[in-house]
C-alpha cells in the first residue's frame, strides 16, 4: 500500500509530526458537516475579529442588510454563543420552533433569517455558561439542524479571537471566505494579522478587512474627528495583499436603530466595496 505523502502511517503519527501536516490545516483531512437536507445555502461568509469590541456583529448585520437590499436571500448564523446580539438588532424575540426535519430560523421584517442561542432560551437575558466543546457542538447544530431553505448568503457572526468556535466554523462549515473587522488603533496590525494567519492556516480565503469606528463626524461643522487615532488599516492591508472593504464612522443613528430592533432599515454607504466583493464570489 502506498504511503500518504504527509503521514506515513497511523502508528508513526504524533502531535509533533502532525503539526505541519497539510491535512491538519483545514484541508481535505477535515470532514465538513453536512448541510440540512431541507437547506440550499450557496455562500457561507464568516465575519471575524482578532479581539472583542470592534463591532463585528454590527458589520455582520450591515453586510447582511446590504445584500438583502440588493435582492439576495440572506441568513445569519449567530455563532457568538456567549454574547449573542444579532436577534435584538433585527427585532427578534421569543423562541424558534422545529419539526422532525430541523429548526426553523426566525425571520426579521426584511426577510433575513436568523438562528441564535437567544432564540432558544426561555429568558434571553439568561447567561450561557458552557465550555468550548459544547459551544462548538451548538454551532454545528445551527448549521446542520436548521432548515435554512434557499439562502444566497449565510453570514456567520463569530466570537472574537481564534478559539474553539472560530476553529469549528473553519473546519466544519464550507466557508467561502471571511471578512475581518478591526478598529483604527495601532494595535490593529496584531489584531488583523492574527485573524488573517488563522484563516491562512485553515485554507480559508480572506475577502478583505473592514475598519469600524474610523472617525466621528461633527454634527455642527462636519469635521472628521479621529476618536481612536489615525487609521493603519491601509498599510496593513497592503502588507497582507488584502482589500479594504470599508471604513465605517461612529454614528449614533446606527446604535439607536440596533437598540430599537430595526437595524435592517438603515442604509450603509460605507460598505459598497464589501458588497461588490460578495456579489462577485
Amino acid at each position: 500500500m502506498a504511503e500518504n505523502s504527509s503521514c506515513s502511517s497511523a502508528s508513526s503519527c504524533s502531535r509533533e509530526s502532525c503539526e505541519g501536516c497539510p491535512s491538519a490545516k483545514g484541508g481535505s483531512g477535515i470532514q465538513k458537516e453536512p448541510m440540512n437536507a431541507s437547506s440550499n445555502v450557496k455562500k457561507v461568509i464568516g465575519v471575524v475579529s482578532g479581539k472583542g469590541g470592534v463591532g463585528k456583529s454590527f458589520v455582520t448585520a450591515s453586510l447582511a442588510s446590504a445584500m438583502n437590499k440588493a435582492g439576495y436571500k440572506v441568513g445569519i448564523l449567530d455563532a457568538d454563543i456567549t454574547g449573542p446580539s444579532i436577534p435584538k438588532m433585527f427585532g427578534l424575540h421569543g423562541q424558534v420552533y422545529g419539526t422532525e426535519e430541523g429548526m426553523i430560523p426566525m425571520e426579521a421584517e426584511d426577510g433575513t433569517k436568523v438562528i441564535s442561542i437567544n432564540l432558544l432560551l426561555d429568558d434571553e437575558e439568561q447567561p450561557v455558561i458552557w465550555r468550548g466543546p459544547v459551544l462548538a457542538g451548538v454551532v454545528k447544530q445551527f448549521w446542520n439542524e436548521t432548515i435554512w431553505g434557499e439562502v444566497d448568503y449565510l453570514f456567520v457572526d463569530m466570537p472574537p479571537g481564534t478559539g474553539d468556535v472560530p476553529l469549528t466554523v473553519f473546519q466544519s462549515l464550507p466557508v467561502d471566505g471571511i471578512v475581518i473587522v478591526t478598529s483604527p488603533q495601532e494595535l490593529v496590525q496584531m489584531i488583523v494579522k492574527k485573524a488573517y494567519n488563522m484563516a491562512s492556516m485553515m485554507n480559508v480565503p480572506v475577502l478583505g478587512v473592514v475598519e469600524n469606528f474610523s472617525y466621528l463626524k461633527c454634527p455642527d461643522c462636519g469635521k472628521e474627528i479621529k476618536v481612536f487615532g489615525e487609521s493603519h488599516v491601509d498599510e496593513v492591508a497592503a502588507e497582507l495583499d488584502m482589500k479594504v472593504l470599508g471604513k465605517m464612522p461612529i454614528d449614533p443613528a446606527y446604535a439607536q436603530s440596533a437598540d430599537e430592533g430595526r437595524f435592517f432599515e438603515m442604509e450603509n454607504p460605507y460598505l459598497v466595496a464589501g458588497v461588490e466583493v460578495l456579489k462577485n464570489l
